[in-house]
């Protein structure tokens, strides 16, 4: 009988998949098929979550043939993520869009990243204590307890690590091997080695300008090759959203999610806000935040059902550039950088409600002194925090163990910790398309025309 309905489970997806499809074959816009996609995983979830419960044997067999299409799809973003980032800085130094403005524009936008993480940690301060939120009051179940362990067990590795150790991280010692992201700082490790081979092209195209041809004509060669990749890759986006929405909403324990309601509200108020305050420097660039929505919205939804800043990135980037007209070199250092400097949802917000939360349970008076301290430590901290799962973790770690709270109590979220982490990386993504926007408005580069131009007409896939 289990054999019969994991059958009937995966037949159920794969005709969602063939009604995708024939969407995709009758031209229907790339953004409504991904919402579409949307729609269908939350209901087929929600219809398997009723049907068998998250416990059920069934259900847990069914999972990992859901995860050929869901985490199949995140595996293809990030077999290409290297190589994007790499290509596409090294070819904005060919095309002469990063020279001798490389090092303003690399300032304003971790300047940006940075700058807005702190004032996520304000609002993640705010939130906690307007809803009273008191990790005191949070019950520790088994879970709980046995996550607490392990981050302690983590929190012994990198408790030591200074902002000097942080820095120091980013270098590519071996940029052969951050090519395999082997490291959480792999990402900028691989821009910063495309940044020293662009600014030798520029050299050799002063003294040499044959080879330096010859140079050119391999690399816009290479570009248009990778690019090829991410269009195939992003096509596959509907299906990908699809299978992910179905496995989350079919395995969440929605009884956990109302013991904890009081959290996951405050959580997302805190991330409302701080989306908020993107659009509002949009704003104040000039430009018209209801069109970013529209543009960057197949993105951000991308990013809240895969949870992977990291997986996002060729979307991030390409709806950078053809949406909202945001040069080649700032797009890719901008979601580069975000990747791991500066995530507004994981090293911002997250740490910060837990230290507000945690604090009064060891004594820990919620003063002026604190609080200050607390804004200063997130924005440090911020630095090298992973773009995949367990980077607000690892925020977390850094910013408790900084003000000598008990890192084991970040273990009370862990059954809540998807449905917020959802939101937590939208923001992080926000963040990074914000900075490139923003940075390419300020030096005069952003393509207004594009920007303002019709959605329907700039898809990501072309």
């Amino acid at each position: 009988m289990s054999s019969l309905l994991l059958i009937i489970n995966i037949v159920g997806l794969l005709l969602l998949v063939g009604l995708l499809y024939i969407m995709q074959r009758k031209h229907v816009s790339f953004s409504k098929r991904v919402f579409t996609g949307l729609g269908l995983g939350i209901a087929y979830g929600l219809i398997l979550h009723f049907a068998y419960g998250t416990d059920s044997a069934v259900l847990q067999e069914s999972m990992p043939w859901f995860n050929i299409i869901g985490v199949g799809y995140v595996k293809l973003l990030q077999m290409i993520v290297m190589p994007l980032v790499f290509i596409s800085i090294l070819a904005a130094f060919t095309k002469v869009t990063i020279g001798k403005d490389f090092g303003k524009m690399a300032g304003r936008i971790l300047g940006m990243l940075i700058g807005t993480t702190a004032i996520a940690a304000i609002i993640g301060i705010s939130a906690t204590l307007i809803f009273g939120l008191d990790a005191s009051e949070i019950v520790q179940g088994e879970a709980e307890l046995s996550r607490g362990v392990s981050i302690e067990e983590r929190a012994g590795e990198v408790a030591d690590r200074a902002l000097p150790d942080q820095i120091l991280d980013l270098l590519p010692a071996n940029p052969f091997l951050d090519f395999t992201g082997a490291r959480p700082t792999s990402t900028i490790g691989v821009v910063i080695f495309a940044a020293f081979l662009g600014f030798a092209y520029l050299a050799v195209s002063r003294r040499e300008p044959e080879n330096a041809a010859t140079v050119k004509k391999g690399i816009d060669a290479i570009y248009s090759l990778i690019m090829g990749i991410v269009r195939i890759v992003l096509r596959l986006t509907p299906y990908g959203i699809l299978a992910i929405i179905a496995r989350t909403v079919a395995t969440s324990d929605f009884g956990a999610i109302y013991s904890l309601g009081k959290f996951v509200m405050a959580s997302y108020v805190a991330l409302g806000v701080m989306f908020g305050i993107h659009l509002i420097i949009i704003m104040l660039s000039g430009l018209n935040p209801i069109t970013y929505v529209k543009k960057a919205g197949d993105a951000l939804l991308f990013a809240f059902t895969s949870r992977s800043s990291a997986g996002t990135l060729p979307l991030n980037i390409n709806t950078q550039t053809n949406r909202l007209g945001v040069p080649d070199g700032v797009a890719n250092f901008a979601g580069a950088f975000g990747l791991s400097i500066g995530q507004n949802g994981c090293a911002g917000i997250y740490p910060a409600m837990l230290a507000v939360m945690i604090a009064p349970s060891v004594g820990q008076p919620i003063d002026a002194q604190f609080l200050i301290t607390l804004v200063i430590i997130v924005a440090i901290s911020s630095f090298g925090v992973a773009g995949v799962g367990g980077g607000a973790t690892f925020a977390a770690i850094l910013v408790l163990s900084a003000l000598n709270l008990p890192v084991a109590l970040a273990g009370l979220l862990i059954s809540v910790e998807p449905l917020i982490d959802m939101g937590r990386t939208a923001v992080n993504v926000s963040g990074s398309m914000t900075a490139g926007v923003t940075t390419a408005r300020m030096s005069g580069e952003l393509d207004t025309d594009i920007y303002n131009g019709n959605v329907e007409g700039q898809t990501v896939e072309a």
